[in-house]
């Protein structure tokens, strides 16, 4: 394995994860957006009360979104591990 299969391969990897915490990331970030312009219009400063939709709708999503991710996952495990011989070599 050279530099260039370990490069590669990290760079597979960040990709992959990134790609897998989007969903839930864009998720929390709309979530808090409309949780916060709620609160700055009712002037409610409550910290449960934004903690508290995030954590549902990631909830939902991870629900919605599951199967794709682990597909995902899975796919790239297999792939990575098809490719031992070829960069062991």
């Amino acid at each position: 394995m050279n530099a260039e299969d370990f490069v590669a391969v990290a760079r597979q990897g960040l990709e992959i994860t990134i790609l897998l915490s989007l969903p839930l990331l864009l998720a929390a970030l709309v979530t808090g957006l409309l949780v916060s312009v709620f609160q700055a219009a009712t002037q409610i400063n409550e910290m449960t009360l934004s903690f508290i939709p995030k954590l549902i709708v990631m909830f939902a999503v991870a629900v919605l979104a599951g199967p794709w991710m682990l597909q995902t996952l899975v796919d790239y495990t297999r792939q990575l591990y098809e490719s031992i011989p070829a960069l062991v070599s």
